[in-house]
Parts: structure tokens; sequence; C-alpha cells
């Protein structure tokens, strides 16, 4: 009854009229900041930092604000990703795998339908895990190590060769490329350049959304560009303006699967939303495999990530309220800010602050179902992008990409990057390679490899140190157990295929 009575103070304080106002305010900014490729919610959440200072914003306030733009961007970010095929941040790149197919085949208001819905779902899940084990699962949290989360990592590259329907060998070999880009900057302990060619532009590495920007929109717009020299390229059928409900629900139990997965996800300190969004997808795919055609448009390949990096966005804000660490990018900027109002998230934060947390939870449920509203009805609007013609349509393209690249880091470099990256995507299209892999392979390359460091720098560069812990061998065995499974499945399929042959 205690955490009821906290959870009813906590709309007390939300829906006074100015948090309410913040609340709707931050849903349709980071609707709109999320639909724009490049932004995505850490920027989102770093650009309004200055207005909540600027309109004198009580702490409260000023959270429930940048919580709601944070989880609206999660939201916006699967527009672009499905219209367009240019994912609007990190996570919303596993979304384009299925989500760009149901477009193309005249269902892109079923697909954004169907992935309002997952977000919702997601958002909610984390919501109510948010609400009842906090305290509980941050305490679980912390006896992951060093070691742990480079097993996890071991598992993400385990299983990526099942993301695409192309040869599981040349999926790998894209994973790769992902992880060499990985590695070029300042070498994360001894500080020495590597892979830089002495530019110190490169000294922090590839801006992963310069990548993804490059490799998708920039490499998207070329190979329109060979279709129409081609005569390849046709009109996209319209479909539905507007979806029916039942098309809403497609996803079915892939919403409440995702949403599991990606709070896991989310909880882990730096494990963040691509995490979440990428095992979800994989997850599904692996429980769906014997009636799903993903990769081709299958509603339940859009539901799962979205669910996933959605929830995984709501999990993150559990570290950061309990125990003060960041569980993404997004947080770590709210985690500033708290800081900044001399606010110290930790342990003791529900007790000293309690309007504010149960004020800032209350407010999210209030988000989840404002996103909701505003965004089915939007659905026709974006669906009516499709009827555009191409050449009207592939300049706003390019345009939108450069804007977005630009405004990141005022870089004329970073564009000189994002075309290098499409060239270099439109070469690996041609060969028949994902690009995805490629953008999770440089997204979890940096972090997998600062865990191997510091895990070996705990045992004085001893290796027994990754299959000391439990939870690390626990991780090993699932992997294991997961390429098992995919080797046994394969050697069946092609020992049916050899006797339908024969």
């Amino acid at each position: 009854m205690d955490m009821l009575s906290a959870l009813a103070q906590g709309f007390a304080v939300a829906i006074t009229p100015t948090n309410l106002a913040l609340a709707l305010f931050g849903c349709f900014a980071g609707t709109l900041i999320g639909a724009l490729p490049g932004l995505g919610p850490v920027n989102g959440v770093a650009i309004l930092i200055p207005l909540a200072f600027s309109l004198g914003l009580e702490p409260t306030s000023a959270l429930i604000m940048l919580s709601c733009i944070y989880y609206g961007c999660m939201y916006g970010g699967r527009i672009s990703s499905i219209m367009l095929n240019i994912p609007g941040d990190e996570p919303a790149i596993m979304t384009t795998l299925d989500g760009y197919p149901m477009a193309r085949a005249g269902k892109a208001s079923e697909a954004l339908a169907i992935s309002a819905v997952a977000s919702f779902v997601g958002a909610t899940f984390a919501t109510i895990g948010l609400t009842l084990f906090a305290p509980l699962l941050a305490k679980a949290a912390i006896y992951f190590g060093p070691a742990d989360y480079f097993a996890l990592y071991v598992m993400a590259f385990a299983t990526i060769g099942g993301i695409t329907s192309v040869n599981p060998f040349k999926t790998l070999l894209a994973a790769f490329i992902g992880l060499m880009i990985a590695t070029v900057g300042l070498d994360p302990a001894t500080g020495t350049a590597r892979y830089t060619a002495g530019s110190f532009h490169l000294y922090d590495g590839f801006d992963p959304i310069v990548a993804i920007v490059g490799l998708f929109a920039i490499s998207e717009v070329l190979v329109y560009l060979e279709r129409v020299h081609q005569g390849q390229e046709k009109m996209v059928p319209l479909g539905r303006a507007l979806p029916r409900f039942k098309d809403m629900m497609a996803g079915g139990w892939a919403n409440l699967r995702g949403s599991v997965i990606g709070f896991v996800c989310g909880i882990l300190p730096g494990a963040g939303a691509s995490l979440g969004a990428f095992m979800s997808y994989i997850a599904e795919q692996r429980w769906s495999a014997k009636d799903g055609k993903f990769g081709e448009g299958d509603p339940r390949g859009i539901a799962a990530p979205e669910a996933g990096n959605n929830a995984a966005s709501g999990g993150a804000l559990i570290p950061m309220l309990t125990l003060g660490v960041p569980g993404s990018g997004t947080t770590a900027v709210m985690l500033a800010l708290l800081i900044s109002l001399n606010i110290q998230p930790g342990p003791l934060l529900f007790d000293r602050q309690p309007d504010l947390v149960w004020g800032l939870i209350a407010a999210l449920y209030i988000a989840n179902i404002a996103l909701l509203i505003m965004n089915i009805p939007m659905i026709g609007f974006f669906t009516r992008m499709l009827s555009m013609p191409q050449w009207v349509l592939m300049p706003f393209v390019v345009m939108v990409s450069f804007l977005g690249v630009y405004s990141i880091s005022h870089s004329t470099f970073d564009l000189f990057v994002m075309v290098g990256f499409g060239v270099m995507g439109y070469i690996l299209r041609m060969l028949g390679i994902s690009l995805v892999p490629v953008i999770l392979g440089l997204l979890l390359g940096a972090d997998m490899e600062n865990n191997l460091r510091r895990a070996l720098s705990i045992s004085n560069g001893d290796f027994q140190i990754l299959f000391s812990s439990p939870i690390a061998l626990t991780l090993y065995a699932i992997t294991a157990t997961m390429l098992g499974l995919a080797f046994l499945l394969a050697f069946r399929a092609r020992r049916r295929a050899r006797a339908t042959a024969g």
C-alpha cells in the first residue's frame, strides 16, 4: 500500500497544469526530434536542457519534461526507419529490417501502427518495472562486472548471423568490418592513436550517427539512382491511409517478449537501447523461425525491436535514479542535469525526494498514453510521404541527412565521412552484404573492447578472469546452446533439402 500511496502522490504532482503541459510538450517535441535522422534522444535532451534553465523550472518539472522528450524520441525514431529506411537513431536500425519492406509493399500505415503499439507496450512495461522493482533490479545489476559484460557482447555477436536471410558468412564478415571500424581512434588503455592516418578528427573514432546516416540514407539514394538508370524503379503502392485495429495488433506476443528482453538490457549500465532492440529482434526471430519471414516485412520483426528499445529506455532510468549510474547516453545527460540542480541520485533518492521520483514515474505513465494518442492520427500524414515523387523525395533525404549530421558537430569533416560511409554502404549492398551488422559492430565494439581491457587490467593480463564469474559462465553456456541449436537446425534443413531433391 505504501507504493500505491506514493504513486498516487506522484500523479498529484504530475497532473498539475505546469507539469502536464511540460509532459505533453516533451512528447510532441521528442517525436519530431526522433523522426529526424541523426538527432536522436541524446541530442534531443541536450538541445532542450537550456530551455529548462531559461524557464526557471523546478527540478521535478525539468526532469519530467526531459524524460518525456526521451520517451518521445524513442517513439519518433521508427518513423524515418519505416518510411525512408533511415534510422532516426541507433536502436531504430533493427526496425528498418522489416519496417521498410512493409512500407515498400504498400503497408506503411500498418507498419507505423504496429510500431506505435509496440512502443507503447515496451515503454509501459518498463514504467511498471520502474514502479515495482527499481531498487531490487538496480542492486542485481551492480553484480555485472567487466568480464560479464564481455560475455554478454560475445553472446550478441555469436547470434548476429541470424539477423538477415543472406549468407551468414557475409553477415559475420559485415560484423567484423564494423568491429574494425570501431577500433579507429585513441587506444582506451594507452592513448595511442590507431588507424587515424594522422587526422585529429578521428581521435574520437567515427560517430555512430554519422555512420548510420551515411550507410543507410546516402547508400539508399545511390541505389535509387542505379535503379532509375536501369529502369527498375517502381512507384510504391500507398495502401491504406489509416490502419485497422487488427493491423495494429499484428505484433501479438512479440510486443511482450521484446519488452521483457529490452527491459533487462536497459537495466544493465552501458548496455542501452541498441542492445535491447538487437537482442529482442534476434530472440523473436528464433522464436518465430518456423512461420516467420523476417527481413521481408514480418510484423513481429517491427514489434519486437520497437518494444525492446522502448523498454530498454525506461529500464535505463533505474540505475540512474537508484545508483546514480547512467544506463545510457541520454540518462548520462539527464544525470548531469540533476547534479547541476544539486540533486544526488542514489539509493536514498526515493526517501529524500519522493515527489521528484514518483512524480516522474507518474508522468511517464501519462506520456505513454499521450504518445500513443498523438502517433496514431499522424500515421496518415506520414504515409502520404510515399506519394511524393521519388525525384522530390530523394533530394529531401539528402538534405535532411546533411542537416542532421552537421547539426551534431558543425563539422564539414563529418559530412565527408558520411558520404564515404554512403559509398561503402552502396558497395556492400551491391555485394549482398547486410549493413546492419556493420553498424552493430561499430556500436557494440567499443564497449566490448573497453570491458575486455578492464577485465584484463583487474587480473593483470590473466585471461582466466573471463571465465571465473558465474554470470559470465551462464552467458557463455547460453551462447553455446544457441549456436548448437542453430547449427543443428541448419544441418536438418540441409538434410531435408537433399532428401527432397533426391
